[in-house]
C-alpha cells in the first residue's frame, strides 16, 4: 500500500497532465487547416551544407546519357561551363564525342547526395536541346524538371505534327502564355517536351501537354490557369473549392462517320444456288461455231479482225479530216446608223419669235409698265 502523501502527489500529477492534454487539444482545434496546408510567405528551405554531411558519400555514383549528332557542336562550346557549374557541387562531367555520350560521376569531396541526381537531369536537358543558360537552373533547390514523351500518344504522323504545332501556337504565343502562367521554361523538340521550373508549374505543364495530344485545345487550359491564378490571390478562397469558378468545356463538334460512296445493297436471300455459268463449248454450240471446220473458223476470225481494222481506219480518217473542216462563221449583223439630224419643230420656233417680239430684251411686261405709269401720275397730283 502506498503512503497517503505519495498517493496525493501522484493524483495531483495525473490531473495536471490531463489539463495539459486538454489545452493542447484546444490549441490544435483552433489552428485552421488552411494554415497547415499553405506555405508561409517568404519561407525558404535552408540550403544543404557540408556541416549536414561532414563525412561525405561512401560510394561513387554515375549516370550517362546519349545525345544526337546535331547537338555535338553546341555541347563542345558550352562544356567548360558545364564542368565549372558541376565543379561547385564536386561532381565530375565527361563528354565522349566518339560514343556520343555525357557522363557525370561523384567524387570523394561530394557531400550532397542529391547533387548527382541534379547533374543527371542537367545532361538530360542538354541532350534534349535545352540551352545551357536554362538547363543550369536545375542545380537550384527550388527548381525541378520533367521530360514528357509525346511521340507514342498519337498514331498518325500528320495529326501528331498538327497537335504539336497547336501546343506552340502562332509565332510561339501559346507556349509563351503557358510559360508565364506556370513560371516554367518549356522546350518542344522532336518527340519530347522538356519543362523546367517549380513543382506546381510542372504538374500543370504535363496536364496541358497531355490534353493537347488528346485533341483538347490548350487555350481552354490556359483560361483555367488564368482563373486559378486570380483566385489564389484571395486568402478567403484558399480553403474553399474552386469548381464553381472554373469553366466547364464540352465537345460540341462530334465527328460523323463517313459514309462510303458506293453502298453495297444486300440481295434477297434465296435457298437455291445461282445458275451455273455457260462454258465456252456451250456458247459455241448455241452460235453454231462448234460444227464448223477449222479452216472455216480461221476464216471467220480473219474476217472479224479485218472488220475491226476497217472501223479503226475509218475513225482515224474522220479525226484527221476534222482539221480541214472550216469553222462556222457567225452571221454579220449590220449596225444601224444613228441619225444625227433632229426633227425641227417649226411651230415652236414661231411661238418663241412672237414672245420675243412682245418682250424686248431687258424691258418690263406691259401690265407692269401701265401700273408704274399710274403710280407716277398719282405722285404728280399729290405734289400739286
Amino acid at each position: 500500500m502506498a503512503d497517503p502523501p505519495e498517493a496525493a502527489e501522484a493524483e495531483a500529477e495525473a490531473k495536471q497532465k490531463e489539463k495539459q492534454k486538454n489545452k493542447n487539444k484546444k490549441k490544435a482545434a483552433t489552428v485552421d487547416e488552411s494554415e497547415l496546408l499553405t506555405v508561409p510567405d517568404g519561407w525558404k528551405e535552408p540550403a544543404f551544407t557540408r556541416e549536414d554531411n561532414p563525412k561525405g558519400l561512401l560510394e561513387e555514383s554515375s549516370f550517362a546519357t546519349l545525345f544526337p549528332k546535331y547537338r555535338e557542336a553546341y555541347l563542345k562550346e558550352c562544356w567548360p561551363l558545364v564542368q565549372k557549374a558541376l565543379g561547385e557541387h564536386y561532381v565530375n562531367a565527361t563528354l565522349d564525342l566518339i560514343e556520343g555520350s555525357m557522363t557525370v560521376t561523384t567524387t570523394k569531396k561530394t557531400f550532397d547526395p542529391y547533387a548527382i541526381i541534379r547533374a543527371r537531369d542537367l545532361i538530360k536537358l542538354l541532350a534534349r536541346s535545352v540551352p545551357f543558360e536554362q538547363a543550369v537552373r536545375i542545380l537550384q533547390d527550388d527548381v525541378a524538371c520533367d521530360i514528357i514523351k509525346i511521340g507514342s500518344l498519337v498514331r498518325k504522323r500528320d495529326t501528331f505534327i498538327k497537335r504539336r504545332g497547336r501546343l506552340l501556337g502562332p509565332k510561339g504565343s501559346t507556349l509563351k502564355a503557358l510559360e508565364l502562367l506556370t513560371n516554367c521554361y518549356i522546350m518542344v523538340q522532336g518527340n519530347t517536351v522538356s519543362a523546367l521550373g517549380p513543382f506546381s508549374g510542372l504538374k500543370e505543364v504535363r496536364k496541358v501537354v497531355l490534353d493537347t495530344m488528346k485533341n483538347v485545345h490548350p487555350i481552354y487550359n490556359i483560361k483555367t490557369l488564368m482563373i486559378k491564378r486570380e483566385l489564389s490571390k484571395d486568402p478567403e478562397l484558399r480553403s474553399q473549392s474552386w469548381e464553381r469558378f472554373l469553366p466547364k468545356f464540352k465537345r460540341k463538334n462530334l465527328k460523323k462517320r463517313k459514309e462510303p460512296k458506293k453502298k453495297n445493297t444486300k440481295k434477297e436471300y434465296t435457298p437455291f444456288p445461282p445458275p451455273q455459268p455457260e462454258s465456252q463449248i456451250d456458247k459455241e454450240l448455241a452460235s453454231g461455231e462448234y460444227f464448223l471446220k477449222e479452216r472455216q473458223k480461221k476464216r471467220k476470225r480473219v474476217e472479224e479482225i479485218k472488220a475491226k481494222q476497217a472501223d479503226a481506219i475509218k475513225k482515224r480518217q474522220e479525226e484527221r479530216n476534222k482539221a480541214f473542216i472550216p469553222p462556222k462563221e457567225k452571221p454579220v449583223v449590220k449596225t444601224k446608223k444613228v441619225s444625227t439630224e433632229k426633227k425641227i419643230d417649226i411651230e415652236a420656233i414661231k411661238e418663241k419669235v412672237k414672245n420675243a417680239k412682245k418682250k424686248k430684251l431687258g424691258a418690263l411686261p406691259v401690265e407692269e409698265v401701265k401700273l408704274k405709269m399710274a403710280a407716277d401720275e398719282k405722285k404728280k397730283k399729290n405734289k400739286k
